[in-house]
Order: structure tokens, then sequence, then C-alpha cells
């Protein structure tokens, strides 16, 4: 299978950075991925065969053959608890559960939204890569909530629009441990991959803009529980945010949270939920929104905090 040959000079901000680490910021490659592809030869610096820890040097000429990867294949399959919330012509609005993910991906054999719609005869709009066709935003497999997916054509790239412009409103619901100082605010700090571990995200200098403001709704002796607006929409955005501030997400062991509290309050993922989410209807360009209740197990654990207050 053949690959795609990237051609790209290394960036002022990244001299005498380690190849490695510069191929994964380049190119957004996990850093195992672009260790991969220096010891197999894919990659020539300035023409010649490099080591993983020779250090780049501003203007020098990268060239990478990225193998080609075969698409994921959306497997037609209805999902036990997932809610269409709204469909029309253009667009369907589901509640994704738990233990979903949005679309296949290597390595992913589980259930997914696409595959739901798919067995459940909706068709979507053809917009994106055939394994991700009509998904313009996405929800981690550990959140639970709300996500919109395209059916038409103008209504795909319509709301990949508003989302680039950020003119979608998602708001979100998140029990973090301890209390928030202060109470409400806004997080502005950069995110990339973590810098030591590939299947996580961090707070960077140099990394993408990233913007979260929260407010505190109720706080509790062991935990807050707060309602987050995301300005900006990156990968695990918010709970890297929670995690910098010190106040992860309750349950998420991923970003620090305490093993110990999650099992006192019963919490075996992440406790975020995709509350809200509103967006100018691309069809008839009126402002929708749609809400979702709590799943079980995050209103059973929240009923366990008050308790305990």
């Amino acid at each position: 299978m053949s690959g795609d040959l990237r051609t790209l000079p290394v960036p002022e901000g990244l001299s005498g950075e380690r190849l490695d680490a510069a191929l994964a910021r380049m190119f957004g490659f996990s850093r195992t991925k672009a260790v991969s592809l220096v010891e197999s030869g894919a990659v020539l610096l300035d023409g010649h065969l490099p080591a993983k820890s020779d250090r780049v040097a501003a203007g020098a000429v990268l060239e990478v053959e990225i193998p080609a990867v075969a698409a994921p294949h959306v497997t037609p399959e209805l999902v036990d608890g997932l809610r269409i919330v709204h469909d029309d012509a253009d667009v369907v609005v589901v509640d994704k559960p738990v233990g979903v993910a949005v679309h296949p991906s290597p390595g992913w054999t589980g259930p997914t939204v696409l595959g739901h719609l798919a067995a459940a005869g909706l068709s979507v709009a053809l917009g994106g890569p055939s394994e991700r066709q009509g998904v313009v935003h996405r929800l981690d497999v550990g959140t639970s909530g709300l996500m919109v997916v395209a059916k038409s054509e103008a209504a795909y790239s319509g709301l990949k629009a508003a989302f680039k412009q950020r003119r979608v409103d998602k708001t979100y619901h998140a029990l973090v441990q301890g209390h928030l100082d202060p109470l409400r605010g806004t997080v502005d700090a950069p995110i990339d991959r973590h810098p030591r571990h590939d299947y996580k995200f961090a707070v960077v200098a140099g990394g993408r803009p990233s913007i979260t403001h929260y407010d505190t709704l109720e706080a509790h002796r062991y935990a807050s529980l707060l309602e987050i607006e995301l300005e900006t929409g990156r990968t695990h955005q918010i709970r890297v945010h929670l995690s910098a501030l010190r106040h992860p997400c309750v349950g998420d062991l991923t970003y620090g949270a305490d093993p110990v509290l999650a099992q006192r309050l019963g919490v075996d993922r992440q406790w975020l939920h995709a509350k809200r989410l509103g967006f100018t209807h691309p069809g008839t360009h009126h402002h929708v929104v749609y809400e979702s209740d709590y799943p079980d197990d995050l209103a059973g654990s929240l009923e366990v905090v008050r308790q305990k207050t």
C-alpha cells in the first residue's frame, strides 16, 4: 500500500529539538510512531538518514514517507442506550452513552455512533474520510452526552464551519475533586500531546490555543459540580485543563484523579457529560438547543456526593 511523501522545512520554533519530538509536533504523530518512522528509514533530514535523537535546525528539510493505513469499516450495529434526540433531513442529534466511540478507528472493536445510525437506516453526509463521514465533532469514548452528525452535504459544510468559527454552544457538566478558587473562571492554556505519554495530552508551551470557561454549580465536601463552556474543542480539553488546575474529573484516573474517592462514589469513568448543545440549524437557520439528562451512573454518584456534605 503506497504512502504519502511529505516534505517540510523545520520551523524556527522547533530548532534544537530532538528529531522524534519535532516529527511528533509537526505532523501530529505520537512519539512512538515518530520513532518507528525514523528507525524504518522513512525519514530523511537534509537528504540523509538520521537517528531519532538527532537535533534539528531551523530550515532543515524533512522528507517523511507516511505509510497509508486502511480506513476501518463502519459496521452497522444498534447500540444499547444510544438515544436519537432529533432527526431531520439535515442533521441527527444523538445522546451517546459511555463506552461508545463516535466512529471506527484502528484498534477499536467496540460500538460506534455511526454504526448505530447505519443499523437504524439513517444515512449521513458523504463529507469527511470514509470511516467518519458526516462527523463534525467528537466525544471521547468515556464521555457521555450530546453530539450532532450531519446528514446532508450542506449541513456538513455549515456545521464544520460553525465549529471552526466557535459558533456552536457546547456545555458540559463535570464533577471534579475539591473546590476551585475562584469558583468561576477561564482556563486559557495551550494543549498538545503529552511529552512523555503518547496516549494523553497536556498543557504544553507552543501547543494549540485552548480556552475553557467554568462555573461552580454545587460545592460539596469532597467534590464540586461544574458547568463548563468550551470556546475551543481540543482532544481531552476539559480533562487536561481541570487536571492542570489540580481538580481532575472524579474517576479520571488517566489525568490524576484519586482512585479511592472514585471507588467510594461508585465512579468507574471520568465524571463528564455533554449536557447541552446549541447551534444554528443549517437547514432552517434557526437557533436550536438540545439537552441531556445525566445517565444513571453519574446521577447516582452525584447523589452520594450530596449526601456526604
